[in-house]
């Protein structure tokens, strides 16, 4: 008998390479907080809040995190502050948007430069206390993805923006198909997972804390009582509240949609009911109306619905037409952080601009 050659073991384990040839990991690692605070016209108030939260930071997690201060293109001496105290304290980046883009587009500038891994978005006008900070980190130590502050209380508002407000809410909550808190703002912490998905999300007209909604995971709420402004006047017009309720009511639902089918209906309904009228009034009553009073009551009843249903189409044609366009949701003009350089392995300001907007 022939005997066959000896079969020699093959180990099927795949060599190592070479220590030399690994890539070693050069990304700083991340603070443990970053904290974003969107700024227009804040000069009056910039120190005493960057000096409150940094206690409050300091005071949770000591030097580890990094305060996020955006110029919202104000026309007061914010940018200057900023840049003074990105000079002074390690920690503070300060970002100069080209122009002003709006508090829901200045946040998500911010959001594309935070490295944290938990993220206090909270407003420059101390309105909201920073000291809360410790309350919502312990609160998302239990598990939680967002932790948002819930005004209890409102300090020097006026009646009619708590009535309009408290309005609003309820009636998107009864309209939208997210579950969005009541008588909430953008004051929240939220994880390094909900960021990056934030990021993610390219709409054009935001409504952050509804979108943050949406993205669902454990959220909490954590109820405080609102104070006053400590200096100046709030950047939130009359124009600009309207401006972000249609921002959150076509964002999150398409009852509008559905109002003009409603408004159709009615003027059928209507249109029948004028004929039963004037065939009625023609056999039965002695008095002959003129011709001229149903026709003109048709015509502005018709006109009206027409006029209100392409207005309501024309929302949501303008919304997507200004999406497709693909524009930059923002312009990063400076930033003073040669940390946020590091991190984003850049060079040029230009460059962190077009980083941004792909991010966002």
């Amino acid at each position: 008998m022939l005997s066959s050659p000896p079969i020699r073991s093959i180990s099927s384990r795949r060599r190592r390479k070479p220590a030399a040839s690994r890539q070693p990991n050069l990304s700083p690692p991340r603070p443990r907080l970053s904290v974003l605070a969107p700024c227009y016209n804040e000069a009056g108030s910039l120190p005493d809040f960057a000096a409150r939260m940094t206690m409050a930071c300091q005071a949770v997690v000591g030097s580890d995190y990094e305060l996020v201060l955006v110029n919202d293109g104000s026309r007061d001496e914010t940018w200057s502050l900023i840049q003074s105290l990105a000079a002074q304290t390690p920690q503070v980046v300060g970002v100069n948007l080209a122009r002003n883009h709006g508090h829901q587009l200045a946040v998500t500038a911010g959001l594309s430069l935070t490295r944290g891994e938990r993220v206090l978005i909270i407003d420059a006008d101390l309105q909201d206390p920073p000291e809360l900070l410790a309350a919502m980190m312990a609160r998302m130590d239990e598990g939680f993805d967002v932790v948002f502050g819930r005004r209890r209380t409102r300090a020097n508002e006026t009646r009619f923006k708590l009535w309009s407000a408290a309005l609003f809410y309820r009636f998107l909550r009864a309209v939208s198909n997210v579950e969005i808190p009541a008588d909430t703002g953008d004051f929240r912490l939220v994880s390094r997972r909900i960021v990056e998905r934030l990021k993610a999300m390219p709409e054009h007209d935001r409504f952050l804390r509804g979108m943050v909604a949406w993205l669902g995971g454990r959220q909490s709420e954590l109820l405080y009582d609102r104070d006053a402004r400590l200096a100046g006047e709030t950047g939130y017009t009359l124009r600009k509240m309207v401006r972000l309720a249609m921002d959150a009511l076509v964002g999150f639902s398409n009852a509008p949609l559905r109002l003009a089918s409603l408004l159709a209906l009615l003027g059928v309904g209507f249109a029948i009911a004028m004929i039963a009228y004037v065939f009625l009034a023609f056999f039965l009553s002695p008095i002959r109306a003129p011709g001229y009073t149903s026709l003109a009551l048709l015509v502005i009843l018709f006109s009206t619905a027409q006029l209100t249903c392409l207005a309501i189409l024309g929302e949501y044609v303008g919304r997507a037409y200004m999406q497709t366009k693909g524009r930059p949701l923002f312009l990063i003009e400076e930033v003073v952080s040669l940390q946020v350089l590091e991190a984003h392995k850049v060079r040029s300001f230009p460059t962190i601009t077009a980083l941004s907007q792909r991010e966002a």
